[in-house]
């Protein structure tokens, strides 16, 4: 298994805790999103199963427990797959047209009565819970009892973006793994591996302020089109040619609403850098009046409209007030 050097770090410091006997028998691994915090725990699991790792101490991807390992993930019937490896993400609805928004209390409880049968393959026992932020209160409280009756060899791997969403009392009894970005040195020589075109990882790092893995997804997917979008449609917006409705309408209307909040968000902590002689030019142009104060209060709002999106609340309208108080910056600036 390839791991980037940032990954590694954590995997080798997990296999070190093992190998010592120091490892926790529930592991945070926790971290910005698209750092590789799944490929590491699965690197984990993979090796605490394997009955013969290799000098590098990665599994040796050849025994009965590698051979298995896999399976789940691809897919194949439960026959096929590794019996002492429990995968615990998003289930389908009832309708099963769906998956569902939060992991259940029912899914944590089978956990539970899963982890106290016997190992099937005589070794360790290990689940792997992604996103664990996404366990509701019912099921964070189920998972307390797992967590409180540790047994020999039994490992529980959590997987978060938003650990602080995890109740303090799952938290505490984990042993954090955390996934800490690259210098820029090192992330863009992994960018360039990858493959990307060396006159875009630049732009790329410096959007995704720092994270390889976000930049690559970025490239991979479109996102910086995206961002330099919704950066000309605020300066639209500012400017009195786009209006706030329509803009809003439009922000609201797909899968990327989330990432244009985002990318809104971050434009106004740039213009509110250049207001203090600390931006690195991005926004160069959107020149509202009003202090840094008005200006950090829209980040504000504008963030807790990404944090109601799926609720009742009216977005649209909210969304279309915080760009008509955009515009209103920009006019008095005018």
């Amino acid at each position: 298994m390839t791991l980037a050097p940032w990954q590694r770090e954590v995997f080798e410091r997990a296999v070190r805790g093992h190998r010592e006997q120091k490892l926790g028998h529930a592991l945070l691994l926790a971290g910005a999103a698209y750092m590789g915090k799944r490929d590491v725990a699965e690197a984990i699991a993979m090796r605490l199963l394997c009955s013969s790792p290799g000098a590098d101490e990665f599994a040796c991807g050849s025994c009965r427990s590698c051979r298995l390992f896999p399976s789940q993930s691809v897919g194949l019937a439960s026959s096929q797959a590794h019996p002492d490896v429990q995968r615990i993400s998003f289930e389908p609805t009832e309708k099963g047209d769906k998956l569902r928004t939060e992991i259940t209390v029912d899914q944590v409880r089978r956990l539970g009565q899963w982890f106290s049968l016997t190992s099937q393959f005589g070794g360790a026992q290990i689940a792997i819970i992604d996103p664990a932020d996404a366990m509701n209160q019912s099921a964070a409280n189920a998972l307390l009892k797992t967590l409180e009756e540790p047994a020999p060899n039994r490992f529980l791997l959590l997987v978060s973006s938003r650990p602080g969403r995890l109740p303090a009392t799952v938290r505490s009894r984990c042993q954090r793994l955390e996934f800490r970005q690259p210098v820029t040195e090192q992330a863009r020589a992994w960018l360039v591996e990858k493959g990307f075109a060396d006159a875009d990882i630049d732009g790329a790092l410096l959007a995704a302020r720092g994270n390889p893995g976000l930049a690559a997804h970025w490239l991979l997917n479109g996102g910086l089109g995206l961002r330099a979008t919704v950066l000309q449609q605020l300066s639209r917006v500012g400017a009195g040619k786009d209006g706030p409705i329509e803009v809003a309408q439009a922000w609201l209307a797909d899968e990327f609403a989330e990432l244009r909040l985002r990318f809104a968000a971050e434009i106004a902590l740039e213009v509110a850098g250049e207001r203090l002689g600390a931006s690195d030019g991005r926004a160069t142009g959107l020149t509202p009046a009003g202090d840094v104060t008005r200006i950090s209060n829209w980040f504000d709002a504008i963030n807790r409209t990404r944090g109601q999106l799926g609720t009742p609340v009216r977005n649209d309208l909210v969304l279309a007030g915080l760009l008509l108080e955009w515009r209103n910056m920009f006019q008095q600036a005018r």
